[in-house]
């Protein structure tokens, strides 16, 4: 007599467990896994955590690790940029700093030239831009190339929040400031800052959704107002 599970195991092959993982996945996991050992043991940070993951593809320069502060079981994927605009001080305070459990997606850009902080437990997906500057471009007729970097501002991503595929957050003055638990849609471009528990979607930037702890309830439909800040 055939029992169901004899009959998966003739009918089903591929539904069997597999035995170990393919051999040839291991090899960029030791690579990363190396590569993570040699940066944390080698890159002057101002301060890392433990459990720190480096792609070796990634782009973060050792001359200017000592302007990067790192948490706990940080995680940097592959081909990200993690860049530090500002001038080479050799005392100069953090300007990148990345809370614990933190996940830094491939293809993402962090530029800071005054400060980006991201608390912990913030997910960012992959090819995200986030930029606490710009490129100068008021004198016109000169190449852009040229004329340098904007002064700036700053930006703080609160705890526990999401950013989704190609979203770009970009400060080019004063304070941009994510409150915690928000969700940055795919492709959103952000320029000001939102409440916690946000949902943010579009080009520019707006809240669709909004949970309010108060009431233990989402809030659907409502706006942000960029003069005072408070939700409508």
């Amino acid at each position: 007599m055939t029992t169901k599970a004899t009959w998966d195991k003739v009918v089903h092959p591929l539904n069997q467990p597999v035995p170990f993982e393919d051999p040839w996945r291991l090899l960029p996991r030791s690579l990363i896994k190396l590569y993570s050992i040699w940066v944390s043991l080698t890159y002057p940070f101002a301060s890392k955590g433990h459990k720190l993951s480096v792609h070796y593809t990634c782009d973060l320069f050792r001359s200017k690790a000592h302007r990067i502060k790192l948490g706990n079981s940080v995680e940097i994927r592959k081909d990200a940029i993690v860049n530090v605009a500002a001038p080479p001080e050799r005392n100069g305070e953090p300007i990148i700093m990345v809370g614990d459990d933190t996940c830094i997606g491939p293809r993402c850009q962090l530029s800071a030239k005054n400060c980006i902080h991201i608390e912990r437990d913030v997910i960012i997906a992959q090819s995200v831009l986030i930029m606490d500057h710009g490129y100068a471009h008021e004198e016109g007729t000169p190449p852009i190339c040229e004329q340098g970097a904007t002064e700036g501002g700053r930006i703080r991503i609160g705890q526990g929040s999401w950013i989704g595929q190609r979203a770009a957050i970009v400060c080019t003055r004063g304070e941009l400031v994510l409150g915690r638990n928000c969700v940055v849609g795919a492709n959103a471009v952000v320029t000001r800052s939102f409440p916690a528990y946000s949902v943010i979607f579009g080009n520019p930037a707006r809240v669709i959704k909004q949970f309010d702890p108060v009431k233990n309830a989402w809030v659907l439909g409502s706006v942000q107002s960029a003069e005072t800040g408070l939700t409508k």
